[in-house]
């Protein structure tokens, strides 16, 4: 199977205009005809994938601390919408599965991004890999992480499956241990920060046959993609797709 992504993928669903993680996130984006979504993936303390970016619950649900502390049972009876707009009291928290039957069903690509887990990385990687080698899930997916470990597990877990590794930041000179390690890794892309990208990188990525993902802390706009775009940038990830639609961001 050749993975062919799009210029843009959703972020976070499209965390912008809905909660981030969420169903209502990930079918907004499909009602904006974005062909690829990101989601970010912990482990619950039963061993559940479920959608969630930070260390903690508190920023985005109704709940406190650690998610691992919490059964799945539990982190779905937690209000995942009322932090974005208090009239979203009724939105939960989803597994993976459920993003996954949704994707399947629609046809959308998705991008699932292993969070660390505080010691439970190993359990994260080894619950979403499980789920999908027991799934006939009918949709694209890549890996992508910012933890080494946790790609390192998947590419042990499923020896096939397509791997990503992000980079916030770096130095001039370790640049290319990351690429000598993301090349023994067999990555097919490397996702960087916005604020680190440029045209050497993304040539030295090119020249290697590896792809290049740039996301950034806040949505990246029409204009900013199209110069990613120009440099040889992949895709991009965006926040709120509203300007992507209103014209053509074909170049």
């Amino acid at each position: 199977m050749i993975l062919n992504l799009p210029k843009i993928i959703g972020h976070r669903g499209v965390k912008d205009i809905a909660p981030e993680n969420t169903i209502l996130s990930i079918n907004k984006a499909i009602e904006h005809n974005l062909e690829w979504i990101e989601i970010d993936v912990k482990v619950s303390k039963d061993n559940i994938p479920f959608l969630l970016h930070d260390d903690l619950l508190d920023r985005t649900t109704s709940g406190k601390g650690y998610p691992f502390k919490y059964n799945i049972e539990d982190i779905q009876k937690l209000d995942a919408g009322s932090w974005f707009d208090p009239r979203l009291s009724n939105i939960y928290s989803p597994t993976l599965k459920e993003i996954l039957d949704i994707c399947s069903k629609k046809n959308i690509g998705v991008n699932i991004e292993l969070k660390p887990n505080k010691t439970k990385e190993k359990i994260n990687v080894e619950a979403v890999s499980n789920l999908i080698k027991k799934n006939n899930f009918n949709c694209q997916y890549f890996f992508s992480s910012f933890d080494f470990f946790s790609i390192e597990l998947m590419r042990s877990c499923m020896p096939n499956s397509y791997l990503g590794y992000l980079i916030n930041d770096f130095d001039n000179n370790n640049f290319l241990k990351i690429l000598d390690v993301c090349l023994n890794l067999k990555c097919f892309c490397i996702g960087f920060n916005i604020k680190i990208i440029n045209k050497k990188i993304i040539k030295i990525c090119r020249d290697n046959k590896l792809k290049t993902t740039v996301y950034a802390d806040s949505n990246i706009d029409l204009a900013q993609a199209k110069e990613l775009w120009f440099l040889g940038v992949d895709s991009v990830f965006i926040d709120n797709p509203y300007s992507y639609f209103k014209t053509d961001y074909n170049l």
